[in-house]
C-alpha cells in the first residue's frame, strides 16, 4: 500500500544561532565578556539577586548558565577560556552576610564586597508608579560612570580599572545614542568606605512638549476628541498643561542626530534617568592577586603580611577538599540510587 503524507506537517527548520563577536569592530579591543555563578547554597532571595545580575551584565553574559553543585572554580575557568568571558562575578553567603568577588580570569586579581544591603529589581519595580522596562533594554550593554574613586589609594585605584574593565569601552565618535540606554552608576563614600551600586535605565524626552503630545507622536493614534471643543483643550487638560516637570537646565542637551519621531536634533532634550536595579551597598573587603587565591594585596581588616598568604592559602586548599568531598557524597549516591534501581528490576522479574 502506498504511503499518504501527512500535509499538515511542518518542516523542521533550524535556528540560525548568531555568534557574539569577541572584538569590537569600530575600536578593535577585545570585547569583555562575563560568567555570574554562586559558590555554596544561596537562598531563593540570593538567587534572584543572581538572575538581576545576569540581565544587568547583558548581552556579553550567559543568562542561562547552568551550575551544579559538583562544578569547581576550575570548571568555570575551563570553559570561559574557549568562550572567551573575562571576568566572574561570584555570589556567596556565609552565617553573617552574602558576599560578591569580582575575578579577572584566568589570572586575578580578585575583589571581595561584602554586601551590606541590597533590593532586587522587582522591589524597585513595585515601588514606581511607571516602571519602565522596554524589551530592546538589555540588547546593548550598559556605560559605567565612577564617582568618589579618585582618592590616590592603591585598592581604589585597582576596583576602578576592574570595573571599567568588565564593560566595553564605547568610542564617543562613533557610538549610537540609540544603543545607550542603560547606565551603570558606582559612587564611593571615603567617610563610611561603602559603594552605591545603582542600575538606571536612559530616557530622552523633548523640552516644552506635553505629555500628550509626546504620546500621540509616539502611538500613531488618533486621540479622542468627541468631549472637547476646540483642540487646545486636549493639549492644556488639566493635569497635562504643562507636564508638571521641571526641565533643569544642567539636564538638557542638543542631540546631534534625530533620535526616534520625538527627539529631534533642532531641539532640546531632557536626559532622564529611572532605576531599573538591581541596588546593592557593597564595601570592599579584600584584594587578592590571584583567581580567588593569592597573596592579599589590600585588607580591610588588618595588614598585609606574609601570614595572610598562608592563610588563604590554607583557605583555599579547605575549600578544594571540600568540593572533593561534595563530589564523593554526590557519587556515592548516585551509585546507591542505581543499585536501588537494579534491586526494583530484579524484584519486578522475580514477580
Amino acid at each position: 500500500m502506498a504511503r499518504f503524507r501527512n500535509k499538515k506537517r511542518k518542516a523542521f527548520v533550524k535556528p540560525i544561532i548568531r555568534k557574539q563577536p569577541n572584538v569590537d569592530h569600530v575600536t578593535g579591543d577585545k570585547i569583555p565578556k562575563s560568567f555570574v555563578f554562586s559558590r555554596g547554597k544561596l537562598p531563593g532571595v540570593l538567587r534572584q539577586l543572581q538572575m538581576d545580575l545576569r540581565k544587568l551584565m547583558l548581552p556579553f553574559t550567559a543568562l542561562n548558565l547552568k551550575e551544579k553543585r559538583r562544578n569547581n572554580l576550575k570548571d568555570f575557568l575551563n570553559v570561559a577560556g574557549p568562550m572567551g568571558v573575562t571576568h566572574f562575578l561570584i555570589l556567596s553567603k556565609t552565617e553573617t552576610a552574602p558576599y560578591l568577588r569580582v575575578a579577572r580570569t584566568p589570572q586575578g586579581p580578585t575583589l571581595t564586597f561584602k554586601i551590606h544591603e541590597y533590593s532586587l529589581a522587582a522591589d524597585i519595580a513595585q515601588s514606581q508608579l511607571r516602571p519602565r522596562c522596554p524589551k530592546d533594554l538589555f540588547n546593548n550593554p550598559p556605560l559605567i560612570v565612577l564617582s568618589g574613586f579618585g582618592t590616590g589609594e592603591q585598592h581604589l585605584k585597582l576596583t576602578t580599572i576592574m570595573f571599567q574593565n568588565i564593560f566595553p569601552a564605547i568610542d564617543i565618535n562613533t557610538v549610537k545614542l540609540s544603543s545607550c540606554q542603560r547606565i551603570v552608576l558606582l559612587n564611593y563614600n571615603k567617610d563610611t568606605k561603602l559603594i552605591d551600586f545603582r542600575h538606571y535605565s536612559i530616557r530622552l524626552q523633548p523640552v516644552g512638549v506635553s505629555r500628550r503630545i509626546r504620546k500621540f507622536v509616539q502611538n500613531h493614534q488618533v486621540p479622542d476628541l468627541r468631549n472637547l471643543q476646540d483642540v487646545s483643550d486636549f493639549v492644556t487638560k488639566a493635569g497635562y498643561g504643562s507636564e508638571s516637570e521641571v526641565d533643569d537646565e544642567a539636564a538638557t542637551v542638543s542631540l546631534p542626530v534625530d533620535l526616534g519621531r520625538v527627539n529631534r536634533a533642532s531641539n532640546k532634550s531632557a536626559v532622564k534617568l529611572q532605576e531599573v536595579g538591581p541596588r546593592m551597598t557593597l564595601q570592599l573587603i579584600k584584594v587578592e592577586e590571584g583567581l580567588c587565591s593569592g597573596g592579599v594585596i589590600f585588607s580591610e581588616f588588618g595588614n598585609v603580611s606574609s601570614g595572610n598568604k598562608k592563610t588563604n592559602e590554607e583557605e583555599q586548599q579547605k575549600d578544594e577538599e571540600e568540593d572533593e568531598q561534595e563530589d564523593k557524597d554526590e557519587d556515592e549516591q548516585e551509585n546507591n540510587e542505581e543499585g536501588e534501581d537494579e534491586d526494583e528490576k530484579e524484584d519486578n522479574e522475580d514477580d
